[in-house]
């Protein structure tokens, strides 16, 4: 399994693909990743043109602020999605990510994957999962493709798909298997974001709720909910240092497991060290 490297993934907000004028704000919203919208918040007459605004934006040089840019192409098994793809793979300056919806099975992945790799792009891959077909084949998703940085639970049309209504409880079950199959293949794993812009204690709760589960972030719908998300998954002062202790133990180790206080480190629990630091590196700490 490839080793990915660590970096903050506390918040996303997405901008459409229609107004670009909208990005700059984006970036600077304090969110770690922003992901411009080409699927369901663009309307089928407008997707050409968001497409070509979009991909537009990245013949500029993008400044190297830390921020995560993505692309949310249209899914695969749509004439739109296959469209966004011929158009990122005719460009010689395709968007560093590109968030694949409504994934299903593996071979969507590794299609995507080939094309890539035959065209030369570097893009990285975000799979969410927002179907039964796909929680179903969520760990065979996961471990589909080296490119693949981080999976997204889709918790609306999921619950649409389960036939329940979208809470916490109800989507358990599913949350869970997404965590799980992430965690296997080494990868982030972010949420869904919370809908009700005036419910912000709301919103910290689940933020809260996910991040024990195992997230790593969680979605935004509007700038005004990432400085919670943000305060919810980044870790405090003293996780900090116990982070930058193992990672200088182990480092140092001549076997692959350390005992530090007592507790046995192995390597799995480095990837989340890691972590750790990048968020601390990012907020300068």
């Amino acid at each position: 399994m490839k080793e990915r490297i660590p970096r903050p993934r506390r918040s996303f907000i997405f901008t459409p693909g229609l107004k670009p004028e909208m990005f700059p704000k984006a970036l600077a919203s304090g969110a770690d990743m922003v992901c411009i919208e080409l699927e369901d918040g663009i309307a089928p007459q407008d997707k050409a043109e968001a497409r070509a605004k979009s991909l537009k934006i990245f013949e500029t040089i993008q400044t190297n602020d830390s921020v995560e840019r993505i692309v949310r192409i249209n899914s695969m098994r749509e004439r739109f999605g296959h469209e966004d793809v011929q158009a990122i793979l005719q460009t010689d300056n395709p968007p560093p990510s590109l968030m694949m919806p409504k994934v299903r099975t593996p071979a969507e992945v590794v299609i995507l994957d080939q094309l890539l790799t035959e065209r030369g792009h570097h893009t990285k891959i975000h799979v969410i999962i927002e179907t039964n077909e796909g929680l179903e084949n969520a760990f065979e998703i996961a471990r589909c493709s080296e490119r693949i940085e981080a999976m997204f639970f889709g918790g609306i049309d999921m619950a649409a798909e389960l036939r329940c209504k979208n809470d916490w409880n109800n989507l358990l079950y599913a949350r869970s298997r997404v965590v799980h199959a992430a965690a296997s293949a080494g990868l982030d794993v972010i949420d869904v974001p919370y809908l009700d812009l005036e419910d912000l204690d709301g919103m910290r709760i689940l933020a809260q709720q996910a991040k024990d589960l195992g997230f790593s972030g969680k979605g935004s719908i509007h700038p005004k909910q990432i400085d919670i998300l943000n305060e919810v998954f980044t870790p405090s002062d003293e996780e900090i240092l116990r982070a930058r202790k193992i990672i200088k133990m182990f480092e140092e180790a001549t076997t692959g497991l350390v005992v530090i206080d007592g507790k046995l480190i192995e390597k799995p629990v480095m990837r989340e060290m890691y972590r750790i630091v990048s968020i601390a590196q990012k907020l300068g700490k």
